[in-house]
């Protein structure tokens, strides 16, 4: 008796290393094909979304591809992959925007300033932020979090209570309905026409509300969420005729980008709370009226090209200075920091805090990252020209 329960526990561990070895071995065929595919269809987690997993059962019989992407063909180019590989699926994995949203794939940064993530949670990688009033797309839900796309395409999560979901009507009648921006660094929104008034929300520079009225000295708004509230005439203009009066001139965006002299550096951020190098610029420019590329080696393949091999006698005010390393015949580019050109060598930056340094040695300000200087580009030229460098007034997110 005891020989033949032997037999059977052995019969059943080696039968169970077998799956084993097995599942192991499809987890890491997958794994390789996948980013294979990945490289291929969407290497750049900021712009397209590829994440696949396999759920494979105990005995490796039944295996099930999960996960989600923002791209069908490489969804398609994945399932074919698996079937030369004889890895046979039950595709259960989504193509974005999820079905389960329903109509509700359009959204509004409902919050004065809102932190978005690379990942679903509050330990994940700072990404990037969005202002009030700025419309987005909806990819996904999950838990207590939301995966969007901003309107410089930069997809990432942030918790689904700051921004306010909407289906195409609902959208539509948002970007119809007459609209005010604030125009001060800070404001605040009360519940009623007066300083006393108890706070509704903060409001930074660039925040966007439906215009409902006047009370005094006050201007009554719609938020982004529904709440009604009022902010100060002084500090808000008519949204139209503010987009009608933007000039995007090299002087007009250094006199954005001085107004934040000493405003605090923070990783992730692009709005006057604190902002990161190209969160900097991207915001300087946006106060401008145009919508720039989110990260620096992003902004850095916009625009055009300025000659520097010969120093710096080809500058103009405006145009960025991109830092990191030059390509090599072992590596590629990298851009790490971002900057404006002011004029006589010096450019103004966020680096701890915002700055302005120079790139002359012997200057006062000498920025001792000047010698990471790869390439300066000329956005002003471009705008609207280039996909990555859009005005507001032609973003087609921003009006019907």
């Amino acid at each position: 008796m005891k020989r033949v329960l032997f037999i059977l526990i052995a019969a059943a561990l080696a039968v169970s290393c077998t799956s084993t070895g097995k599942k192991e071995k499809i987890e890491k065929q997958f794994d390789e094909i996948s980013q294979l595919v990945k490289q291929e269809y969407a290497p750049d987690r900021r712009e397209k979304t590829f994440e696949p997993s396999l759920a494979i059962s105990d005995d490796a019989k039944t295996i099930v591809l999960k996960g989600s992407t923002t791209e069908p063909e490489a969804k398609e180019a994945l399932l074919k992959k698996l079937i030369e590989n004889k890895i046979e699926v039950l595709d259960s994995m989504k193509l974005l925007p999820d079905p389960a949203l329903g109509d509700k794939t359009f959204g509004i940064t409902a919050q004065s300033v809102i932190n978005f993530r690379y990942g679903s949670g509050y330990s994940s990688e700072s990404a990037t932020q969005t202002i009030m009033g700025t419309p987005l797309r909806i990819l996904e839900k999950k838990g207590g979090w939301t995966r969007a796309v901003t309107p410089e395409g930069y997809i990432a999560w942030v918790s689904s209570g700051s921004i306010q979901p909407m289906n195409e009507a609902e959208y539509s009648s948002w970007t119809s309905a007459p609209k005010l921006i604030v125009t001060t660094h800070y404001t605040l929104f009360r519940e009623t026409p007066s300083e006393t008034g108890a706070v509704v929300s903060d409001g930074v520079w660039g925040n966007i509300v439906k215009a409902d009225g006047s009370a005094g000295n006050y201007n009554k708004v719609i938020l982004p969420n529904g709440k009604v509230a009022y902010v100060l005439k002084a500090h808000t203009e008519d949204f139209s005729k503010w987009i009608a009066s933007r000039n995007p001139s090299a002087d007009n965006i250094l006199a954005t980008a001085v107004q934040f002299l000493g405003f605090p550096y923070m990783w992730g951020g692009t709005s006057v709370k604190a902002m990161d190098c190209s969160g900097f610029t991207k915001t300087a420019f946006y106060l401008n009226g145009v919508i720039l590329e989110r990260d620096a080696s992003q902004q850095a393949l916009t625009g055009e090209e300025v000659e520097i091999t010969d120093g710096f006698e080809n500058l103009q005010k405006g145009d960025l200075l991109f830092f990191g390393s030059k390509a090599t015949p072992e590596r590629k580019e990298r851009i790490t920091h971002v900057g404006i050109y002011i004029a006589n060598g010096e450019f103004i930056h966020s680096a701890t805090s915002v700055r302005i340094n120079s790139l002359i040695p012997d200057s006062h300000n000498y920025y001792d990252g000047s010698n990471r200087l790869v390439r300066v580009k000329r956005l002003i030229t471009k705008v609207d020209q280039d996909p990555g460098i859009v005005s507001i007034a032609k973003h087609q997110w921003y009006f019907n």
